[in-house]
């Protein structure tokens, strides 16, 4: 079973944030496939099919349009948040560059196993592939790229000793800001430092509490310069699923 199977699969359609001449910004609903894989079949709801039947130019748009059409990062299936989509070709180049240059600033909120310890901190490890899969490890010396997280401690929290199913479970509510790009960056980092995010069945322990019924990760924010210089900030709320999942986890936070 993989992460993705945590999530049912007629997941609510994404959400338009910002509609702009050079770029979109939207919500991807927790449990929706982004794109196709070469040479398979899906059978299932794809975000950019929603894309391209409300913006048939980013048919397009992109390194790759008929399989990415517009798509310049990409969350995995089980990741709610924010997304940018370039319209145009010319500002997908620019938003690449961005993001290779770490100009484009994200933020993500993650529900992860225990407490802990501090405030905030750095998790600094390399990211490798480990041998005969597609799964990311620190241990890896494949394809081994460096790899920074910084989080923030938002609230410990801890399940009430009323209900019946794990009393007393313990979890933290954290901020994550990756300052660099890697496949499951935070899912990795959070697994190394021993706090994996709930919810996560590829980099966490193969069984879950029974009240998470989702990957506890959410892109929250996007940060960057637009096209006249200006900051812009775009930022997703989370979605009441989430919420729900927070709230039995014993997290005080409204949103």
């Amino acid at each position: 079973m993989s992460d993705e199977q945590l999530t049912a699969n007629n997941a609510p359609e994404p959400l338009l944030i910002h509609e702009g001449k050079e770029f979109l910004i939207i919500t991807k609903p927790a449990g929706l496939l982004m794109h196709g894989l070469p040479n398979k079949m899906v059978q299932e709801p794809l975000l950019t099919d929603w894309l391209t039947v409300r913006y048939p130019e980013l048919k397009k748009v992109g390194d790759d349009p008929a399989a990415r059409p517009g798509l310049v990062h990409r969350l995995d299936r089980g990741t709610s948040g924010i997304l940018l989509v370039a319209r145009t070709q010319a500002f997908f180049e620019r938003a690449k560059q961005m993001f290779q240059t770490h100009e484009i600033r994200k933020t993500y909120v993650a529900l992860v196993r225990g407490h802990l310890e501090r405030p905030r901190g750095v998790i600094e490890k390399p990211i490798g592939i480990k041998s005969g899969t597609t799964l990311r490890s620190v241990r890896s010396s494949r394809m081994r790229k460096s790899a920074l997280t910084e989080y923030h401690l938002l609230e410990h929290c801890v399940r009430s000793g009323d209900v019946t199913e794990e009393p007393g479970f313990k979890s933290s509510l954290v901020e994550a800001l990756p300052r660099t790009g890697r496949t499951h960056q935070i899912r990795v980092h959070f697994t190394a430092i021993g706090h994996p995010v709930l919810g996560d069945l590829l980099y966490g322990p193969s069984k879950q509490p029974s009240w998470v019924t989702r990957l506890m990760l959410h892109a929250l924010a996007l940060e960057f310069t637009g096209p006249e210089g200006e900051v812009l900030r775009f930022t997703a709320p989370l979605d009441a699923e989430f919420l729900a999942i927070m709230r039995a986890a014993g997290a005080s936070r409204k949103a």
